[in-house]
């Protein structure tokens, strides 16, 4: 019984070795850049490193019924498609060759797997997609728009197989690039067209280097022009410079001389302020003193005239009294002889003969006063005088009618009477003939001397 157990135990235990050694070595981990398309009986399950199934699964034959699979090993990384040297024409049925590159990348592993058996086939057809697409956009354009838009036509590339890409689970990384176009073999196409083109480009290139050395020419001329104008403008502006700055100069020393002016201007005008201070000071002082001192002298003067006042006051008292007792004396002196002449008034006047004696008495001595002093008169005026008068008071009464205007008129009518007689007039003319030279001023000499002497007379 034992022995039974014992053998059922190692039985089951080497079945389980068994199925543990099997399954270790049908056990498939899909590498990071693959994905396995595996085929059961049932479905169609995708492992991989972005699947949701995992990236391991158990490879069983696909003779075990049930179990059994068949699997496609696809890559998941990007991998490329070249086009090389495939032949195609223009839109003018012209021949070129041209070499394309496509990056390509499994989008949908389920379906790819059902498009194709392994990634070799599904090169073959997609490089059966992109010559199909490169022939047909090729052939609606002219070479030289092809030659042109390389860029425009790997766009173009794109777009066209992107719909039928979508068929195989597959989609482009980026866009399938034309890398080169040439000629086919027998063909001078391009080459005629890049020499057209080189022959175009040397055409614009050498005028362009013509007119690259024109311009040059002209750039050097015009820089020439430019710089003589520079140096005539610097030459101009420093000049202007040097009369602004001279200018300025001139300009700020004679503000210097004004400002110097004006401080010395306001400086004399305080020192006057100053000085006129001074003075008024000075003067208010001098005025304040002569005020002081006029008030001390009025009061001194008051003073002083209060005492004259009072002393004349005094002393016209005293010789008030004074005087009136003189005036009492005198007065009385001088009634007495009046009083007497009254006296004697009263007697002459009551004796018509005594009044009749005085009388002729004064007309005598009046009469010899005046007999002296024309005597002295006539004697300072040396003129002699022949009165024939019985008397000499009517004789030399007569003497003094020559200075008076009776005199005068006898005396011109005494030389009308002398002019009118021969002699008379021989004479007269002789006197003024003699005369004449300076007879104003002898007649004025005459008149001054004979007033003269009338007044000395006098």
């Amino acid at each position: 019984m034992d022995l039974i157990i014992t053998s059922i135990i190692a039985l089951v235990a080497i079945i389980l070795v068994g199925i543990l050694l099997i399954a270790i070595m049908f056990r498939r981990i899909v590498e990071t850049n693959e994905v396995h398309i595996i085929q059961s009986s049932k479905k169609t399950v995708s492992y991989g490193k972005d699947t949701n199934n995992g990236n391991s699964y158990y490879e069983w034959p696909s003779w075990i019924p049930i179990i059994g699979i068949t699997k496609i090993v696809l890559p998941t990384s990007v991998f490329d498609l070249n086009l090389e040297a495939y032949e195609a024409y223009d839109k003018g049925r012209l021949p070129f060759v041209v070499d394309v590159k496509a990056f390509f990348r499994i989008s949908d592993s389920n379906v790819a797997a059902q498009r194709v058996n392994s990634l070799t086939e599904l090169l073959d057809q997609l490089k059966a997609v992109v010559q199909g697409a490169v022939r047909v956009i090729l052939a609606n354009n002219d070479i030289e728009e092809i030659l042109q838009g390389r860029s425009t036509f790997g766009e173009q590339f794109t777009k066209e197989v992107a719909e039928q890409l979508s068929n195989w689970g597959v989609c482009t990384v980026k866009n399938i690039e034309l890398m080169d176009i040439r000629d086919s073999k027998e063909s001078y196409v391009i080459k005629n067209i890049m020499e057209k083109k080189k022959s175009h480009i040397e055409m614009e290139s050498r005028t362009e280097v013509a007119k690259n050395m024109r311009l040059a020419e002209v750039a050097e001329i015009e820089a020439k022009r430019e710089i003589d104008l520079q140096h005539q403008n610097a030459n101009q502006t420093v000049g202007l410079r040097t009369i602004e700055v001279e200018k300025d100069l001139a300009i700020k020393n004679e503000n210097k001389l004004q400002d110097v002016k004006e401080q010395q201007k306001i400086t004399k005008t305080k020192e006057m302020e100053v000085v006129k201070v001074e003075e008024v000071k000075k003067a208010e002082i001098d005025k304040e003193v002569t005020i002081v001192k006029a008030n001390q002298d009025k009061e001194s003067t008051i003073i002083i005239a209060e005492g004259q006042l009072e002393s004349k006051k005094r002393e016209s008292e005293a010789i008030k009294i004074e005087g009136e007792a003189k005036a009492d004396a005198e007065k009385a002196i001088q009634l007495a002889p009046v009083k007497a002449q009254i006296e004697l008034a009263k007697e002459i006047g009551s004796n018509h003969e005594y009044q009749k004696y005085l009388v002729t008495i004064r007309e005598i001595e009046a009469n010899q006063a005046i007999g002296l002093e024309q005597a002295k008169s006539l004697m300072k005026a040396d003129v002699k005088v022949i009165a024939n008068a019985s008397k000499p008071g009517e004789g030399l009464s007569n003497a003094m009618n020559l200075f008076s205007s009776k005199g005068g008129t006898e005396l011109g009518a005494m030389l009308e009477g002398l002019a009118n007689t021969e002699m008379g007039e021989k004479l007269l003319n002789k006197f003024v003939a003699s005369n004449s030279k300076g007879s104003k001023d002898n007649f004025n000499n005459e008149v001054s001397k004979e007033a003269s002497n009338k007044e000395k007379a006098e």
